[in-house]
């Protein structure tokens, strides 16, 4: 089966972003994709809140999500919307940030609420807290598509192997990780964990991933990391889209999956055991 991993760089405007992902969505299918990848944030990349509720939109309103939806019907490929920052109805009015799995038919196959929020300093001058905008999700979520079993993941999820785990041993031979990842933590770490979360649960990585400088007519720029990648169930990088704008287009097979988890059946062989206790202080 042949995938599309789509890397752009979204700007804080969403009739922007759509415009030019329809375009890339059609050009994916054009080269023979079937199963098409958008990053974390591809309706809008924004610092500002004020400027995220004017042109954000709830779930059944939002016109990217029904452009989407559309174009999938349209061209008979599923389409992972890899986040669309939608609002909400939460009394905290805070943000959800959910990916969409779109199937052949136009319809929503599975969605998925980010559970794992970005409040991290990784220097005096770059601190991001996503809970103050977002309301993270507390289910983890299993598409099954005509190919095959997907696990839907965003972004900073990637650092909590449990997810993943737990998403492979019910079934997922494919995780996604749609991103928007720093430059400086994506430099250390990206490449490595998305390597290791295929060789701990022999799936596939797909982790489309926005790049480069983020137009902004409000607020802060920001800057992502690039570099979407495919990672085979043995850890080897098959697809590495460096930095670039463009479309990344890969064929996999998802027997290699089962071969390596016969190789090291290790989602088969958990066992329970008592958590450490918090050392006593040494006198």
């Amino acid at each position: 089966m042949k995938i599309g991993l789509i890397q752009f760089s979204a700007s804080d405007q969403p009739k922007d972003n759509l415009e030019t992902v329809l375009q890339m969505v059609c050009d994916a299918h054009a080269q023979g994709a079937q199963f098409i990848l958008t990053p974390e944030a591809t309706n809008c990349i924004s610092t500002d809140q004020d400027h995220q509720r004017s042109v954000f939109y709830h779930q059944n309103d939002d016109p990217s999500l029904k452009a989407y939806q559309k174009i999938a019907a349209e061209l008979g490929v599923y389409l992972m919307i890899g986040s669309l920052a939608l609002l909400s109805d939460d009394p905290d009015d805070r943000f959800a940030n959910r990916c969409f799995l779109i199937g052949l038919d136009g319809n929503i196959a599975a969605q998925y609420d980010k559970i794992h929020m970005f409040d991290v300093a990784l220097s005096k001058s770059e601190t991001y807290r996503e809970s103050k905008g977002y309301r993270p999700g507390d289910k983890a979520v299993l598409a099954e598509c005509k190919f095959g079993i997907v696990g839907l993941t965003i972004c900073y999820d990637l650092r909590f192997p449990h997810l993943f785990r737990d998403l492979a041993q019910a079934g997922a031979q494919i995780i996604t990780v749609p991103a928007a990842f720093s430059p400086v933590s994506g430099e250390a770490h990206w490449h490595v964990l998305l390597q290791a979360r295929a060789i701990e649960t022999g799936c596939y990585i797909l982790a489309p991933a926005q790049t480069g400088s983020h137009s902004a007519t409000v607020g802060k720029q920001r800057q992502t990391y690039g570099h979407s990648l495919v990672v085979a169930p043995w850890g080897e990088i098959i697809a590495d889209a460096s930095t670039q704008v463009g479309i990344t287009i890969v064929e996999i097979d998802l027997e290699q999956v089962e071969t390596a988890r016969r190789r090291i059946p290790s989602l088969q062989h958990d066992r329970k055991y008592q958590s450490p206790e918090c050392p006593q202080k040494t006198l």
